[in-house]
């Protein structure tokens, strides 16, 4: 899930161009691109996204979206062997949420096209190295049919420039391991971030994993955000989970690849050889929220002898008994409805449900690969005959599919810890530090709760804490990263200057 701090910034509106659209029966699209994106043909989806024609503070273009909890119409074929130059139809037969292109409300929008070249990041219209076109504004009424609504597509999203500082510095390092798997080159991206003061000796290093759609550009407000104010004596260093598939949570999976092993043999050797950063267990930490908080505590559980002490805040679901509410392991269970038949909520503000299963993964299912759902999938489940995630449920029913949630046992980290407590309880005895809100806004306190009595009956010294009052984004707090701040300094066990 994703972390609490992100938020999308204004965006300056580009150069829009009249359309006037038919009645919403007759809508549709041609796409084309230049040859400035691509001189050859492509294999690759395309989307159609439309926003409001508001301007103002805080308005967006439409390749930015869309917004989990206020999605604007979208839509989403896939293209093959489209040369430049050449429409491509987007219309009746697209893929689309929240409905048909026919079904359009009359009114005035916004359409942008984006098509996805980059297979290794979950981001689409802001994601390097894919590709848009300008806006063209559009009216949807019920005047006589006209001509499709003409999309180009003239433009690359450059790279991000990364803000080094004298404390901040960008880490790119092929990876190996993970290029011989993808047959493509893949490199890990990390920032390091060097305490204050004398850098000449050696220091713990606490490796920091964002939530999803983070990574190591929050760097900077890793420095900045008192909320985020802990190991600031130790180098921190911010990971980029990113991939296709969404957030590959630093877990070794069968569509992901070798993303564990990754880390720990290549970059973390690295790190240390590049950095005064202690090669030493003790003094390696890991921490992360919400999708981080779920990578953290999987590779310290994963990697016992390598790292020193997880601190997990509003972890991603570490008991698939509660899987945002559902246990996946019961009889008969579906995903989009309760025993009651009543929807079933995937977010909520305070006690009031604000976002659904059955909605959010049809919205998924249109963005494709790099969603959360699918990021979830593409993680836990094995591959099927096509070589894709086998889906946990039917995109349709919202049932589930009992033999994929028995194999997604491998990844419930409650019963990784149960069946391997004989060997992993006393190289975890300290380690363990999971904190999560009462009012987490992805319901993902049961789970916390589960496994915090789970690991009482272990005999475990785990420090697994459920904030009253605190909701996803309100559970880490100054006082918090203060006192996560001592516990890691403590850990680490190296006098500070």
């Amino acid at each position: 899930m994703p972390h609490p701090l992100i938020r999308p910034a204004a965006l300056f509106l580009s150069l829009l161009v009249a359309a006037p659209l038919a009645e919403a029966a007759a809508t549709e699209f041609q796409v084309t691109f230049t040859p400035e994106v691509r001189r050859e043909g492509v294999a690759a989806r395309v989307y159609v996204m439309l926003g409001p024609t508001r301007g103002g503070e805080g308005s967006r273009d439409p390749r930015f979206g869309p917004n989990w909890f206020r999605p604007q119409p979208f839509f989403a074929v896939e293209a093959k062997g489209w040369e430049p130059g050449k429409p491509l139809n987007v219309g009746a037969n697209a893929e689309r949420y929240p409905g048909p292109l026919a079904g359009l409300e009359p009114g005035e929008y916004l359409a942008q096209a984006v098509v996805r070249l980059n297979p290794d990041t979950h981001k689409l219209g802001d994601g390097e190295g894919n590709a848009y076109g300008p806006m063209v504004k559009l009216s949807v009424g019920k005047a006589t049919p006209r001509a499709p609504v003409m999309l180009t597509v003239d433009a690359i999203v450059p790279p991000r420039k990364f803000p080094e500082t004298d404390r901040i510095k960008l880490v790119v390092l092929d990876s190996p391991l993970l290029s011989a798997f993808h047959k493509r080159p893949i490199k890990h991206r990390a920032a390091v971030i060097l305490p204050e003061g004398d850098r000449s000796s050696k220091r713990g290093t606490v490796y920091i994993i964002p939530g999803f759609g983070g990574d190591h550009f929050m760097a900077p407000m890793m420095v900045s955000d008192r909320r985020l104010d802990f190991g600031r004596d130790l180098i921190r260093v911010v990971l980029d989970p990113d991939c296709g598939a969404g957030h590959h949570v630093f877990a070794d999976s069968a569509f992901n690849g070798p993303r564990g092993k990754a880390l720990v043999e290549e970059l973390i050797p690295h790190i240390e050889q590049t950095f005064p950063a202690l090669p030493e267990a003790r003094a390696r930490l890991v921490n992360g929220h919400s999708s981080g908080g779920w990578s953290s505590l999987w590779l310290q559980a994963t990697y016992p002898d390598t790292f020193g002490g997880v601190w997990s805040t509003s972890p991603d679901p570490v008991d698939f008994r509660d899987f945002h509410k559902i246990d996946l392991y019961s009889t008969d269970v579906n995903i989009f409805r309760d025993a009651s038949g009543n929807r079933r909520p995937i977010a909520r503000k305070g006690t009031r449900a604000i976002l659904f299963y059955d909605n959010f993964s049809r919205m998924e299912d249109v963005i494709g690969d790099g969603g959360q759902l699918h990021s979830f999938e593409a993680v836990f489940s094995p591959l099927g005959s096509d070589a894709r995630p086998r889906p946990l449920w039917d995109r349709s029913s919202g049932a589930v599919d009992p033999e994929t949630a028995k194999s997604w046992e491998a990844y419930d980290i409650r019963l990784l810890l149960e069946r391997h407590w004989d060997r992993l309880g006393p190289k975890l005895k300290g380690k363990l530090h999971v904190i999560t809100g009462e009012l987490d806004s992805f319901y993902l306190e049961g789970a916390v709760r589960l496994l915090k009595d789970s690991l009482r009956k272990l005999g475990s010294d785990a420090d697994v804490e459920i904030v009253p009052g605190r909701d996803h984004s309100t559970v880490l707090d100054p006082k918090l990263a203060a006192r996560i701040d001592q516990e890691m300094n403590k850990a680490v066990g190296v006098k500070q200057p």
